[in-house]
């Protein structure tokens, strides 16, 4: 069989030999950027160079082109920053990012460390409601929350770790406009009863539902931040009171961590 061959275009010949290069300059684009982003203060050319490796030359050409599409600032006495171009690409990337789209995958991998139902829950008023949730009909009892369910704050994991971030005036109005109503004999309510348990959860870095909402089922929740440092929403596992296991707490931490540096926070 004889093959026919395509000949190549003298554009298709000029991109693949020039392809290299055009790598080589992109990386040395991020190298700048990221010396950039690690220094508070403009930088001087001749630092720039030396931080990264480069010739000055080279240097200076590139950081002409990131200041020509806004990557880079120049500032006066020829000093450079990181541009606002940055910035609005940043404010796209994080407009885009939504925790319960971050949060699927990682909650379907603490599910099967579990074999518990994984939840996730956002703060609505007086209530948190359950937005997402990992489970599997293959994994035997298990506690199913359904997606737009509610619960108040003060009885579920992960209502009090919103509590915990309030300050005591708010909890203390909290407690005056629910009235701390319970639903079992181990709910928490009284003020001073439920202050010791939110300090506690500032203690720890997580939560506890001891069957406070339902008798027989415990829950043990982590919270997840966004960039600013501010609680989004809660991670929570959900089991029969028998089955609720301490050894799930550091895995439930760092999944928690996990989802939170997605959405840009920076885990200390």
């Amino acid at each position: 069989m004889t093959r026919t061959m395509l000949p190549i275009s003298s554009h298709s010949a000029s991109s693949m030999s020039d392809s290299p290069i055009t790598i080589q300059v992109l990386e040395r684009a991020m190298r700048l950027l990221d010396v950039l982003a690690g220094h508070a203060h403009p930088m001087p050319l001749k630092d720039l160079a030396a931080t990264t490796g480069l010739h000055t030359s080279t240097t200076h050409r590139i950081l002409n082109d990131l200041v020509v599409g806004r990557y880079v600032e120049r500032v006066d006495s020829g000093l450079y920053q990181l541009g606002m171009r940055l910035l609005e690409l940043g404010s796209l990337v994080k407009g885009r990012l939504n925790v319960r789209e971050v949060a699927v995958e990682p909650m379907r991998e603490l599910h099967k460390i579990t074999g518990q139902t994984v939840n996730l829950s956002l703060q609505q008023g007086d209530e948190i409601v359950y937005i997402e949730r990992a489970w599997s009909e293959r994994s035997g009892m298990q506690v199913v929350r359904a997606i737009g369910g509610r619960a108040p704050l003060h009885l579920t994991s992960t209502g009090k770790l919103f509590l915990s971030v309030s300050d005591p005036r708010q909890v203390k109005a909290y407690a005056m406009r629910t009235g701390l109503a319970g639903t079992t004999r181990n709910s928490i309510t009284q003020t001073d009863l439920l202050e010791r348990d939110l300090a506690l959860v500032r203690r720890h870095g997580y939560s506890r539902d001891n069957e406070e909402l339902e008798l027989g089922v415990r829950c043990i929740a982590a919270g997840v931040y966004d960039d600013t440092g501010k609680l989004q929403a809660g991670l929570s596992i959900s089991a029969p009171a028998e089955r609720m296991r301490d050894e799930w707490i550091p895995i439930l931490l760092s999944t928690a961590a996990k989802i939170s540096e997605a959405l840009g926070y920076e885990v200390s």
